[in-house]
């Protein structure tokens, strides 16, 4: 979304990432999870076991119905936790979801139950993965997760795989342990793609090498409010002197990060590390909006 300034243009691209990711979850779902008697995690999988329970009873309402029923008290506690913008958009692509889930036909494409555990977990995470990284999200369980990622700091593929421990559990207790196994394969590989897509939580250190650290320092503070060290240095092919810039920042703050350095300095090298781990002071995306609020007060 860095890259899309114009307002329309970015909302249209929102549009495109709900239409899509309803579809692959819908096809995940009723073309891999449902005929390998796989479960998927969240709101998709509890839908998937009321579903098999009730088909014994003559029961056959869709999965897409249940989806759309258990959004509905989940979608409160977005509204009060995340936002009013972001809960409508989820709740509009919970929505198109099970709505893609009732049109789209139950069809056994893999054959195989692995190959469908694996595949239908694989599409579940793209599809999730995706629109967390437009800014919204696909409901049930994600809104939930995302609420405790605020409170915990862990990734959003950690903490969707401890939530749906109780669909592994109820998978098995229900069913059959195969099927719990299969189930764990599904919601692992789901949980990975979102991880590998959704990088907001994701740290970094960029290492900067000016020869303007002053100008380039003072760039980066009003850009991300980031504190930065500098550090005196010399080139040593050139023997010139120059600074050297140590600044840990989240992965979406790097776009920015490098637009504030290149306008500055246009030779300046940035290199980028994955950071394991922070202890100390390091705003995180409230925080840091509050401090412009509070900055731009007279």
């Amino acid at each position: 979304m860095a890259h899309i300034t114009n307002p329309r243009l970015a909302f249209a691209w929102q549009v495109i990432v709900m239409l899509a990711s309803a579809v692959i979850s819908a096809v995940a779902l009723n073309e891999f999870l449902i005929p390998a008697n796989t479960f998927s995690g969240g709101v998709n999988g509890l839908a998937q076991l009321l579903y098999s329970l009730g088909k014994p009873l003559g029961l056959q309402i869709n999965t897409g119905w249940y989806i759309l029923i258990f959004n509905v008290p989940i979608a409160l506690l977005g509204w009060f936790k995340l936002g009013h913008r972001f809960t409508i958009m989820s709740f509009v692509t919970a929505f198109l979801t099970a709505m893609a889930a009732v049109i789209v036909p139950v069809i056994n494409v893999a054959h195989n139950a692995l190959l469908g555990a694996l595949f239908g977990g694989i599409l579940t995470g793209i599809g999730i993965g995706i629109t967390m990284r437009y800014g919204f999200s696909t409901g049930g369980f994600d809104i939930i997760v995302l609420v405790l990622e605020r409170v915990t700091g862990r990734t959003v593929g950690s903490l969707m795989f401890i939530t749906n421990l109780i669909i592994i559990v109820m998978s098995g207790l229900l069913f059959s342990w195969e099927n719990a196994l299969f189930t764990i394969i599904a919601i692992y590989a789901s949980t990975r793609l979102v991880d590998l897509i959704h990088t907001r939580h994701q740290k970094l250190t960029a290492i900067i090498v000016t020869s303007q650290p002053a100008e380039v320092a003072k760039a980066i503070q009003r850009a991300i409010l980031r504190g930065v060290t500098v550090i005196s240095s010399t080139g040593a092919y050139s023997g010139r002197p120059n600074a050297t810039l140590l600044v840990v920042l989240s992965r979406y703050e790097l776009y920015a990060l490098q637009g504030a350095v290149h306008d500055h300095d246009q030779h300046a090298f940035i290199d980028i590390l994955n950071t394991v781990d922070t202890s100390g002071l390091f705003m995180n995306e409230r925080e840091q909006a509050a401090q412009r609020e509070s900055l731009q007060k007279p």
